[in-house]
């Protein structure tokens, strides 16, 4: 114990114990603020997921958070501004991949995603579209025109591939992906879906949720 802790008598000051009590309670409260933030999210997964089970019956797959953290990706805007997926907390977001020249399986991806988000109506502002640009190949001015709104974000190919899982007989750039308002990956839609299918996940999902 350091000397400056010790009175004359020997004792420990009567300052270090509650200096520690104090620390102790400031971590506790942290912890509560973080849980309360959290809670929404938390119960409105409980029970969409867990209390009516027999009701979920969800088109996309669940994907695994705890595999699939979000990496560090170092995306930027098309004129080079940096730009981050973590900027986009506090909302739902649908994400794609496909290299720069868009072929029509892209395009077609960039579509459904405009069209999944005005199918939610009122509640579309909760939602953001990003494309991760997988290389550095210039865009069709045609296309970003066309999908003004969406945010096209360059990305590294290798980051991306080590992240986003896939079905066996697929790649990243099939399928759709939706991450949480917390800022997790949480859904991966089949190749070539359904849209009016990925809107009732979509749906209940914005309607279960408190936040984002």
């Amino acid at each position: 114990m350091a000397a400056e802790s010790i009175d004359k008598t020997g004792v420990p000051a009567a300052g270090e114990p509650a200096a520690k009590a104090a620390r102790k309670r400031g971590r506790w409260m942290l912890w509560l603020v973080l849980l309360v933030c959290a809670s929404p999210l938390i119960a409105s997964y409980f029970t969409y997921y867990v209390l009516k089970p027999e009701k979920r019956n969800n088109y996309g797959t669940l994907v695994d958070q705890r595999a699939h953290p979000l990496p560090a990706l170092h995306t930027a805007t098309l004129d080079g501004q940096p730009m981050t997926l973590a900027q986009f907390k506090g909302k739902w977001v649908m994400l794609m991949t496909a290299p720069g020249a868009c072929a029509e399986a892209c395009r077609k991806q960039l579509y459904t995603m405009r069209q999944l988000r005005l199918m939610q109506g009122k509640e579309m502002e909760r939602i953001e579209r990003v494309w991760l640009i997988t290389d550095r190949e210039p865009l069709d001015t045609i296309v970003i025109r066309e999908f003004d709104g969406t945010h096209m974000l360059r990305a590294d190919p290798g980051a991306v591939k080590g992240w986003l899982p896939v079905e066996t007989t697929t790649t990243s750039d099939r399928h759709i992906y939706l991450i949480d308002p917390l800022g997790h990956l949480m859904m991966r839609f089949p190749q070539d879906p359904e849209p009016r299918k990925v809107y009732k996940d979509i749906y209940k999902l914005l309607k279960a949720s408190a936040v984002g």
